[in-house]
């Protein structure tokens, strides 16, 4: 298999020494990590199409990989596979300013798109997650993740304009507007393929390139953050902030989430007397200067409303003062950036239920979560933010562990299908889902909508070579 894939890619692009293997076996999370049977690191679409044809004669099993930054096992390959490593495709190759679309490869990343976009001195940005800098834009684009923009555009996914997909046969497909004009402007108006590969975690086909939107890029902006006393005072004023539809992006982050990044390794899971519970940061941009008073002055009124209410918040506080407060608190100002509290902590570990839902539930949702976490010893470190103008939203819970501890992971576990029990009741669902957390649904999802996605998996991969185990696709027989 070595020498085939040797021949077929260079021996520079194949990777087959154990040693140099264990580096692609696990991520952040508390999944069990695997070591693959070989790695390959594609320049071309052509090697590609190469590798998957290759799959598809040996039954070789394909798991595709950019940075290794998730927490839920997605690139963790099986055994006697061979992990697709596409850092080496790298290239933003195409940006149309007037139509606010780029075209780039997988391994495009959160850093190197923002620097692309700057040395063209064009108004131009996209969402950034809350991932590393090294993060792929693509391969957020394909989990359907979060980002700092999901206030006006939704989940990333939902910013595709078009893919360039390696289909189970080798050949080349491009979806949307694309299949048929030069520029990928939109999903529409031809039948919206792009969806087979939007949450699909790479079982559907491997992409190689993605035309996405980009926004404009305000020349005046403000990023303030506000310390609120509870958790309806939080999440009544992201509900409303929601709806004036004046705000680039609303978070709510759990006090002992800010606790951590301003360096207490491990808070207390009881809040102490007085402590605020979350603190909320608004982003607010403008064409002029005095809009962004006059978005500011409307920050300011909500949060009067709902003092009157009897809901208690600190004055709004500018980024640039608190981290001449705090220096460490400069890993919010600007995006991307790398949050080291959470990805670099001694332990290694980091794991989360993430999940997207209404936000008229966040209340009891957060509460019961709360529970949870300190029920268990943790802290209860939360990130929430309102998405699509607040039609829905995200609600994580994050928890810290050691690696090396299996009581430690055990406990995240526990941990972990407590809560996803508990916010799948309230109608909440976890995103960039883990097999584990699918296992949990099977008796109470859609059959309807299990047997149409079997199909679909059937359909564009018979084989099973993509990134099989991931959604449990191929289903084992004995489930569903």
């Amino acid at each position: 298999m070595i020498d085939r894939l040797e021949r077929l890619l260079g021996r520079e692009n194949v990777v087959s020494d154990p040693s140099a293997l264990a580096a692609y076996d696990d991520d952040y999370s508390e999944v069990e990590s695997v070591l693959p049977a070989a790695v390959v690191l594609p320049t071309t679409v052509p090697q590609v199409q190469a590798i998957v044809r290759f799959a598809g004669e040996t039954g070789i099993c394909l798991t595709p990989r950019v940075a290794g930054t998730n927490v839920g096992g997605l690139a963790i390959p099986t055994p006697r596979s061979i992990v697709v490593d596409f850092r080496r495709m790298n290239r933003v190759l195409e940006v149309y300013p007037d139509d606010r679309v780029a075209v780039i490869e997988p391994g495009v990343t959160q850093q190197q798109l923002k620097d692309h976009l700057d040395s063209l001195g064009l108004p131009l940005t996209f969402g950034f997650s809350l991932g590393p800098r090294r993060s792929s834009v693509l391969a957020n684009c394909c989990l359907d993740g979060l980002h700092n923009r999901s206030l006006k555009y939704g989940a990333m996914g939902q910013s595709v304009s078009g893919f360039e997909v390696v289909l189970a046969d080798g050949s080349l497909m491009r979806t949307g507007a694309w299949a048929l004009s030069d520029i990928p402007f939109a999903r529409s108006p031809l039948p919206d393929l792009s969806g087979l590969f939007v949450g699909w975690q790479g079982t559907t086909g491997l992409v190689t390139k993605v035309g996405f939107h980009l926004a404009h890029k305000h020349p005046f902006s403000e990023r303030l953050f506000v310390l609120a006393y509870s958790v309806r005072g939080t999440f009544e004023a992201m509900r409303r902030l929601s709806r004036m539809e004046f705000c680039d992006d609303i978070g709510g982050l759990s006090w002992p989430t800010g606790k951590m990044m301003l360096g207490v390794t491990k808070p207390h899971p009881i809040a102490d007397d007085g402590e605020p519970r979350f603190f909320l940061y608004v982003d607010l941009t403008a064409e002029r200067p005095e809009q962004l008073v006059l978005k500011r002055q409307m920050l300011e009124d909500v949060l009067s409303e709902l003092r009157q209410e009897g809901q208690r918040y600190e004055e709004p506080i500018g980024i640039e003062t608190l981290v001449t407060l705090n220096p460490a608190m400069g890993a919010f100002a600007s995006f991307p950036t790398d949050l080291g509290f959470l990805t670099d902590h001694p332990g290694g570990g980091l794991t989360w239920v993430g999940t997207y839902g209404p936000l008229s539930r966040f209340d009891d949702a957060a509460h019961e979560g709360i529970e949870v976490m300190v029920r268990h010893g943790f802290a209860p470190a939360i990130v929430s933010r309102s998405m699509k103008e607040g039609h829905f939203g995200v609600l994580r819970f994050l928890s810290l562990f050691d690696k090396k501890k299996p009581q430690e992971i055990e406990i995240v576990k526990r941990v972990n299908l407590e809560l996803l029990h508990a916010m799948t009741a309230r109608g909440f669902i976890m995103y960039k889902t883990p097999s584990w957390a699918l296992r949990e649904w099977l008796s109470h999802i859609d059959p309807g909508f299990l047997s149409m996605m079997r199909k679909v998996k059937t359909l564009l991969d018979p084989q099973g070579i993509f990134n099989p185990g991931k959604l449990l696709l191929p289903w084992p027989e004995n489930e569903g």
